[in-house]
């Protein structure tokens, strides 16, 4: 694994996160490999997005670190449980891979993509952005940081530039 998903991976690792929930995803697809391979880190395939919130919740208050992988049109599914999170003030942190944005060839990811920041602020939790390669390793440890060592929600929305957008038809003649 190389590039912008191992500089999450690694700030992972430096904050002791033992729990990562997903919903499977192609632009998450080479950390959740990892995940899946790395010793003391259990990967966690989730149905729907809100119950990770739960999952993780649940982790912390068991006293264990996690995070949470989605797509940013998952991000409505989180609504009520983003509050859980919020109100209780336990520590949570999402990777969100963006979608409707840059190339997308699908007009239903839009409107959540141009919802996405305002839902998850409006629910209390803070959001930082990586669009660049060279963005993610500071914003994932901000976002680390703030969770467990200052008790905050934060969701990091990763661009749909930096993940890349979905090609289906390169896809189907491989």
């Amino acid at each position: 694994m190389s590039g912008w998903p191992l500089q999450i991976f690694a700030a992972l690792q430096r904050y002791d996160v033992r729990q990562l929930a997903y919903v499977p995803d192609g632009g998450h697809a080479a950390l959740i490999r990892a995940a899946h391979a790395a010793p003391g880190l259990r990967a966690i395939p989730l149905t729907t997005e809100e119950e990770g919130v739960a999952l993780l919740a649940g982790a912390w208050l068991g006293g264990a670190r996690g995070v949470m992988l989605m797509q940013s049109s998952g991000v409505g599914n989180c609504v009520n449980m983003f509050s859980l999170v919020a109100q209780c003030r336990i520590p949570f942190v999402a990777f969100v891979a963006m979608r409707g944005e840059w190339g997308e060839f699908n007009p239903w990811q839009i409107p959540m993509s141009r919802a996405t920041r305002s839902v998850i602020e409006a629910m209390g939790l803070r959001t930082l952005r990586a669009d660049d390669p060279r963005d993610v390793a500071p914003v994932a440890d901000a976002a680390l940081s703030m969770a467990f060592n200052g008790g905050c929600a934060n969701v990091v929305l990763l661009g749909q530039r930096l993940v890349g957008a979905k090609d289906f038809h390169a896809e189907a003649k491989q």
